[in-house]
């Protein structure tokens, strides 16, 4: 007859649930810290950027306690290569008519689901003038006054967002804001907007 003394099963059981528990822990811990994928970034040299007229500042808070949701209120694009030619149009249109040192989002998104490195994480943008120093300006390729931006730009958008919070780029307790909250526009567009404020972040007061 096998024979385990009492005191050895229990040191054995004690064992099997100190580990049991360890693994739940590390399992737990790894789900909450895990780092979202890195979206797809077009970078800058991909899509054609000029060289900033100047040196673009960084934000003045870092990571900043709000992003800012604008369209671009033109055509929208659905390939990479006519939403790379809207951001050439972009740049120049900033640069040269408005005589900014560069393309005033920190990213772009298009409704091909890419998205588009602008003046880039932790820089001073120039799309909402109270806001600049302390926020991440995104906007959206077409205009949404009528209608939605296509699934493809609105999961572009919050991966964008939720990777600059997982990175450190984006405060946690962010405030998410339509262009509308900062100035007297009708952009982001009145159905985008109201899509917006549906959004976890969404703050109605600025």
């Amino acid at each position: 007859m096998l024979y385990v003394s009492t005191s050895r099963t229990g040191k054995m059981e004690g064992s099997i649930y100190a580990l049991l528990v360890l693994t739940i822990c590390q399992a737990t811990f790894g789900a909450e810290h895990e780092t979202p994928v890195r979206p797809n970034i077009i970078s800058r040299s991909d899509w054609g950027a000029k060289r900033p007229a100047w040196a673009t500042k960084n934000l003045s808070i870092d990571p900043p306690p709000y992003v800012i949701i604008h369209h671009s209120a033109t055509d929208s694009c659905t390939t990479q290569a006519i939403c790379q030619a809207r951001m050439r149009s972009f740049q120049n249109y900033h640069m040269n008519e408005k005589n900014w040192g560069d393309i005033g989002y920190n990213f772009v998104v298009g409704e091909d689901g890419n998205i588009y490195e602008g003046r880039g994480w932790s820089k001073h943008g120039a799309h909402s003038v109270s806001y600049n120093s302390k926020s991440i300006g995104i906007c959206l390729i077409g205009n949404f006054v009528a209608h939605n931006p296509s699934p493809a730009a609105i999961r572009a958008l919050q991966s964008l967002i939720a990777y600059g919070v997982s990175i450190g780029k984006i405060q946690d307790n962010y405030k998410l804001l339509g262009h509308r909250q900062t100035t007297q526009t009708v952009c982001p567009g009145d159905s985008f907007y109201n899509l917006l404020k549906t959004w976890p972040n969404w703050s109605s007061a600025p």
